[in-house]
C-alpha cells in the first residue's frame, strides 16, 4: 500500500476547490430543474434533497468509520459513489416532478393538494420497485464482491436509501411549502 504526505498549502486548495465545486454543481442543478419546470420552487426542493444526500452519506462515513470492518477511506471510489448518488437522487426526484407536472397540468381545476397527493402515490411503486432492484444488486456486490470496492458499495447502500427517502420526503414537501407560502402572501 502506498502512502503519499500532502502539504496543507495543497490540502486547504483542494478543500476550497471542493467547495467551489460543490456549490458549481448545485447551482447548475438548481438551473436545470428552473429550466425544465420552469418555478424555483421545484429547484429549490430538488437542491435540497441532493444536499441532504450528501450529507447524510457524509455523515454515516463520519460516523461509521472507526469500527466498520472494510476501508472507509475517502477516495476516487467514495467520490464515485456521490456523484452517482447525486445522478441517482436527482432523477427520482425529476421522475416525481414529472409526475406533479403531468398532473397539475391535466387537472387543472384540483387543489395543489391533491395533484401532490396523487403524483406520490402514483409515482411510490415505481420508485419502490426501482430502488429496491438496486439495492438487492448493492447488496449482493457488497457481500460477494472483494474488500476494494465494500466502502464504495456501502456509501451506494447508503446513498440509494437515502436518495429515495429524499425524493419523496424532502423535495417534494420543500417544493410544495414555498409553493403554499408563495400562494398565501399572494392572497394576503
Amino acid at each position: 500500500m502506498k502512502y503519499y504526505k500532502v502539504s496543507p498549502t495543497i490540502a486547504d486548495d483542494i478543500k476550497q476547490a471542493s467547495f467551489w465545486a460543490i456549490l458549481g454543481s448545485l447551482v447548475v442543478v438548481f438551473l436545470y430543474i428552473l429550466f425544465r419546470f420552469k418555478r424555483w420552487q421545484f429547484s429549490l426542493g430538488a437542491v435540497a434533497a441532493v444536499f441532504h444526500d450528501v450529507l447524510i452519506v457524509l455523515g454515516i462515513f463520519s460516523l461509521t468509520y472507526k469500527f466498520m470492518p472494510f476501508s472507509m477511506e475517502i477516495d476516487q471510489a467514495f467520490i464515485a459513489a456521490i456523484l452517482t448518488v447525486i445522478g441517482y437522487s436527482l432523477n427520482d426526484t425529476v421522475v416525481v416532478f414529472d409526475r406533479i407536472r403531468e398532473f397539475f397540468n391535466e387537472h387543472a381545476s384540483w387543489d395543489f393538494n391533491r395533484v401532490i397527493n396523487v403524483s406520490l402515490s402514483s409515482t411510490l411503486s415505481r420508485t419502490l420497485n426501482t430502488s429496491l432492484t438496486t439495492l438487492v444488486v448493492l447488496l449482493a456486490i457488497f457481500i460477494f464482491g472483494g474488500d476494494s470496492i465494500r466502502g464504495f458499495m456501502f456509501a451506494l447502500i447508503i446513498g440509494i436509501v437515502v436518495g429515495t427517502y429524499s425524493s419523496l420526503f424532502i423535495a417534494t414537501p420543500i417544493m410544495y411549502d414555498s409553493v403554499k407560502k408563495l400562494e398565501d402572501k399572494k392572497q394576503q
